[in-house]
């Protein structure tokens, strides 16, 4: 995975052992440091990066703010907040397009499932935030939660449309079709086509 990763935290364990894990499970990873978020500005500034980790309360912080203002800098950049703060909060940081909250006291193997469920779906939801998605109103419309594209599949699936058909109406593979049913499912936090027309419903 030749990868460029920003690592932005104040404590030097972390950044270290956090950069370690990642060159010991992604062949071709590389990493770069932040310590600070004016940091963070000047590195994305000068260097292209696939993802960021980002401590909420390092020196500088703008909490909230910092995810529109890292996207003006880096439009596509993948953002997974790292903190020690409850999964509670992570809402409001993906509700301003956040890509996913990870806890600093996760395991290696938690670290390494998210950092790939970022580059291959585009965001990592663990239980915890993912309950916490549900519980939110704001967070149950597909509309807000669900890419553009995702939220075509949602209805084309409502509708009554296979994985072939939408492919054939979207111009996609079937595989890709499949790719994005899935995350369809993931992201309402559901299994079956009759929970998905339940959803659908309720908005019309």
């Amino acid at each position: 995975m030749e990868k460029r990763i920003l690592i932005a935290d104040d404590h030097e364990v972390v950044r270290l052992g956090v950069s370690l894990m990642l060159k010991k499970n992604f062949e071709g990873c590389h990493t770069d440091f932040a310590l600070n978020y004016p940091q963070v500005k000047s590195k994305l500034k000068s260097d292209p990066f696939d993802l960021i980790l980002l401590d909420i309360d390092m020196p500088g912080s703008k909490f909230r703010e910092m995810i529109k203002e890292i996207r003006i800098i880096q439009k596509d950049i993948l953002i997974l907040l790292f903190s020690t703060y409850n999964e509670n909060i992570a809402t409001q940081y993906i509700n301003e397009g956040a890509n996913g909250f990870l806890n600093k006291l996760s395991d290696e193997s938690t670290l390494v499932n998210a950092i790939n469920s970022i580059f291959d779906h585009g965001y990592y939801y663990s239980p915890q935030v993912l309950k916490q998605m549900i519980k939110d109103p704001i967070n149950s419309d597909p509309r807000r939660i669900l890419s553009a594209r995702e939220f075509e599949v949602f209805e084309l699936l409502a509708k009554g449309n296979g994985n072939l058909e939408i492919a054939n109406l979207l111009n996609l593979e079937a595989p890709t079709v499949g790719t994005y049913k899935k995350r369809v499912y993931d992201k309402l936090n559901i299994d079956n086509i009759v929970d998905l027309l339940k959803i659908y419903n309720d908005l019309h």
